[in-house]
């Protein structure tokens, strides 16, 4: 399937991340690899102290900068996600030793591929994110709607893993639209998109003509 989504990595110079970090960034990509060798590393039952804040950022297009730089190897983009932590609207990266703090514009990721098949549990839909994880929707990982203040329109995120969240993009967006049906939720009449028996609701049917 083509990637409709938009490009996650720009076509920027490319930063050797490895030659410029600090000893904070050169041990957490180190204690990542050594995880990621075990499966997904279990950040969640990390709590080490806090280091003070790297020089990174994830812009809201999913491009990540170390140094103000983009850092142009998708490998090591993800490897940092995967040790990528939040806690309330903090976003860290994570070691069993030590904690950085980042700074994350809009959300840590993006949905930038759908794939939508159909069986026994009735549609399903299957995300592709920027890092290239897959993530079925259903009820661990939903799909919630933002009204945007200055458009009226809404801003949709998927749920990756432990309230890390990935922008879906505006062309998955008209794509879910496309999928979308009306049903009864919460005593109103609601336009929305079902995954996995979860009905995700996105606006009042009544209201669905000026959601994109």
């Amino acid at each position: 399937m083509q990637n409709t989504g938009g490009q996650a990595w720009r076509a920027q110079p490319a930063v050797m991340v490895e030659e410029r970090t600090t000893p904070g960034l050169d041990g957490i990509a180190g204690a990542a690899r050594e995880a990621s060798r075990r499966g997904v590393p279990p950040v969640h039952l990390w709590n080490p102290p806090f280091c003070g804040d790297l020089d990174m950022r994830i812009a809201a297009d999913g491009t990540w900068f170390y140094l103000k730089t983009p850092i142009g190897r998708p490998a090591l983009v993800k490897l940092f996600s995967s040790v990528l932590k939040r806690e309330g609207d903090r976003y860290f990266l994570v070691t069993p030793v030590e904690k950085c703090g980042i700074i994350v514009e809009d959300a840590p990721f993006l949905a930038v591929e759908l794939r939508v098949e159909h069986g026994e549990a009735g549609q399903v839909l299957h995300f592709r994110t920027n890092v290239d994880d897959w993530v079925m929707c259903g009820p661990g990982q939903r799909l919630r709607f933002e009204r945007q203040s200055a458009t009226g329109g809404l801003k949709p995120y998927l749920h990756v893993r432990r309230d890390l969240w990935a922008l879906v993009t505006r062309a998955l967006f008209y794509d879910l639209v496309e999928l979308g049906e009306e049903r009864e939720a919460g005593g109103e009449r609601m336009f929305g998109v079902t995954s996995a028996g979860e009905f995700f609701p996105m606006a009042r049917a009544e209201d669905a003509k000026d959601i994109a």
